[in-house]
């Protein structure tokens, strides 16, 4: 960390934070919050990897914390396309045209979070769907998270909520999917050389903000109604969209 100064480190530091507490509120979202930002301080080939491993020992200890609440029946369906998804993503990801996928993405994550939110002002009926859609959706997912960093997860965000799981069954769950996600993904950026001393010596330095923004994102989303649970949910799909749109 010799080459980045005092305001520098700072910067890391809040956005760490705000991206985790983000997340500790919706349940998702720190990557794409916090990879963006970090992009203006540290290089990208620097920020994606520390922020995947800054999400993984989170997720572990959501995961032994909240299994009970692991909707499993779920989980079982999405791990295995989403293991083949990262697998594939790390394969393409020198050969693929990527800013195309990437609006693709953005653009349908836009357009389904005006759906989520007319559906919560106008009182529209709520989208539902099977379990046939867990495969294509853990691929997708998987896939587009290793290729930008984040954005594909809101894939299995849209899933999870469109099956109707209750907001405990929806953290658990998804910190647990994406644990098994992260395992593929670092062990890929891992292989490909990105953990220098400087990404192991930053996250070293920033878990214990992890770990306090997502306490404080948790205890604020628990005062929240299911209602507005929702809005934010929409708002936070909307801002992934959009941040994919401008990335």
């Amino acid at each position: 960390m010799a080459s980045l100064g005092w305001i520098q480190l700072a910067l890391i530091g809040a956005i760490i934070f705000l991206a985790f507490v983000v997340r500790g509120m919706s349940g998702f979202g720190a990557g794409l919050i916090a990879v963006p930002l970090l992009a203006f301080v540290i290089p990208l080939q620097l920020a994606v990897p520390l922020c995947s491993l800054l999400v993984f020992v989170l997720f572990i200890a959501l995961v032994i914390r909240d299994r009970q609440q692991v909707v499993w029946a779920e989980l079982k369906l999405l791990v295995p396309p989403t293991i083949a998804g990262a697998l594939v993503g790390l394969w393409l990801f020198a050969i693929l045209d990527n800013r195309m996928l990437v609006i693709m993405l953005g653009s349908f994550l836009v357009l389904y979070a005006v759906y989520m939110l007319a559906v919560s002002v106008l009182g529209l009926p709520q989208l539902r769907c099977s379990q046939r859609w867990a495969l294509p959706v853990g691929f997708f997912g998987s896939f587009f998270d290793t290729l930008f960093g984040g954005g594909g997860g809101t894939l299995v965000v849209i899933y999870i909520n469109a099956r109707g799981i209750d907001r405990a069954g929806f953290r658990a769950t998804v910190a647990a999917l994406w644990f098994t996600e992260m395992i593929a993904r670092i062990g890929g950026y891992a292989w490909a050389g990105f953990y220098g001393a400087e990404v192991l010596l930053l996250f070293a330095a920033l878990l214990p903000l992890v770990w306090a923004g997502t306490v404080t994102g948790e205890r604020l989303g628990n005062k929240v109604s299911s209602e507005t649970f929702a809005k934010i949910l929409a708002v936070m799909l909307f801002a992934s969209g959009v941040s994919l749109l401008v990335k």
